[in-house]
């Protein structure tokens, strides 16, 4: 008779292991609080906003006077800069049973969600309102639309982009104006080729810094430091080479479908409809496999729709100097410079349910037009955006 082991199927003594270490999700770093240097240092009080107040120099008098005539006086101005504050948080709850059954200690990983949360959302508003900036230069043509992925970034428009700001008296953080920038525009930056000119970013580094040819550092070129970060300002599908699906609805559905063209894909708009779907309506999800997609309409009636597949990646980068970005808080309430941790009311009758968050009241704004200069176009790479930032970033114009 043959032996009958006793295998790990047996019996439940063989089970998987946890590492009980959490591991977070790649973050990218917080970089565009630090170029708001203008804030408050005399507020009068609590406020729903914070006036700021710029005097304007006189006009020039280079004109020679007469020696018996007195000169005429001329009235001073000033204009002044509005941050109205608005409230910003985020919260998580959670049970008594998870914490109660999880292998690893929950608060200190929603302290360390929380807190990054925090952080990365208010840099975010200080990122956005940096693309409000009026100074906008276009790779090609004269709007967001027309940018595709051939008309990239070049070192004539940082070359230009710094002279508009050295044009415009705005002051450096020392000696070096700073740019925000995408790493899709830093491929293209150092992969331009010179020419004749040899004014592209490589040329000069092959000769004197060759170091930085092989870590693919960027660092400072032509006067002006740059910050490659994944959150630099884009607009996803903002630009040319976009086209159009013709889909078919079901009758009282959700689902639609398609049979030629282009796929659709989540976050694709309804540019033009026959029947009862409505116009602008977002697909939220979409089975390629199947060729079925579903709205998020309430219900269709049989007809058609026309799904427009967006364009190339347009991206802001931004070149900058001193006093672009104001910022400005409450002073009130425990409230400051940045988000507080708010660790919320326990109220359910068995002290079960224990919130955790984040809260700030403030705001951010360009202080001075001239300081902000964005250079907006594609990149040979055409990359999904969502890795980077998220679906977040759609400023508009």
């Amino acid at each position: 008779m043959a032996d009958t082991y006793t295998q790990s199927s047996n019996l439940d003594f063989s089970q998987k292991a946890y590492d009980r270490m959490a591991y977070f999700a790649l973050r990218p770093e917080l970089y565009f609080d630090q170029v708001a240097d203008v804030q408050p240092t005399a507020q009068s009080m609590p406020g729903t906003s914070v006036t700021f107040t710029i005097v304007n120099d006189l006009s020039i008098a280079a004109a020679p006077i007469t020696e018996a005539t007195d000169v005429s006086a001329v009235s001073m101005s000033d204009s002044i800069v509005t941050l109205s504050l608005a409230e910003y948080g985020n919260a998580v709850i959670t049970t008594a049973k998870l914490r109660g059954t999880s292998f690893v200690e929950i608060d200190p990983i929603v302290a360390n969600v929380v807190g990054y949360n925090a952080g990365v959302s208010i840099d975010t508003v200080a990122r956005n309102a940096l693309g409000l900036g009026t100074n906008v230069a276009y790779a090609t043509g004269s709007t967001r639309a027309a940018q595709g992925n051939s008309n990239m970034l070049t070192a004539a428009q940082i070359r230009t982009a710094r002279a508009r700001l050295r044009s415009q008296n705005v002051p450096t953080f020392g000696g070096m104006y700073v740019s925000y920038i995408h790493p899709d525009a830093v491929y293209d930056l150092q992969s331009e080729s010179g020419g004749t000119s040899n004014a592209n970013w490589r040329d000069p580094h092959i000769y004197s810094q060759p170091g930085e040819i092989w870590s693919g550092e960027l660092g400072a070129f032509e006067g002006v430091r740059f910050i490659e970060t994944p959150r630099a300002l884009a607009y996803a599908g903002a630009g040319s080479g976009g086209s159009t699906t013709t889909l078919s609805t079901t009758a009282n559905s959700t689902a639609v479908s398609w049979s030629s063209g282009n796929a659709p894909v989540s976050g694709d708009l309804v540019t033009a409809v026959s029947s009862s779907v409505t116009a602008g309506t977002v697909l939220i999800s979409v089975d390629a496999v199947n060729k079925t997609a579903v709205l998020s309409a309430a219900a269709l009636t049989t007809g058609t729709a026309t799904v427009s597949t967006g364009g190339a990646n347009v991206f802001g980068t931004v070149v900058l100097g001193r006093q672009a970005l104001a910022k400005a808080h409450s002073i009130v309430d425990g409230n400051g410079p940045v988000p507080h941790v708010v660790p919320g009311p326990v109220t359910d009758h068995l002290r079960r349910f224990v919130p955790m968050g984040w809260y700030w009241l403030g705001a951010y704004g360009i202080f001075r037009q001239a300081s902000v200069y964005r250079i907006e176009h594609g990149s040979s790479l055409g990359a999904d955006l969502t890795g980077g930032f998220g679906p977040d970033i759609d400023e508009g114009e």
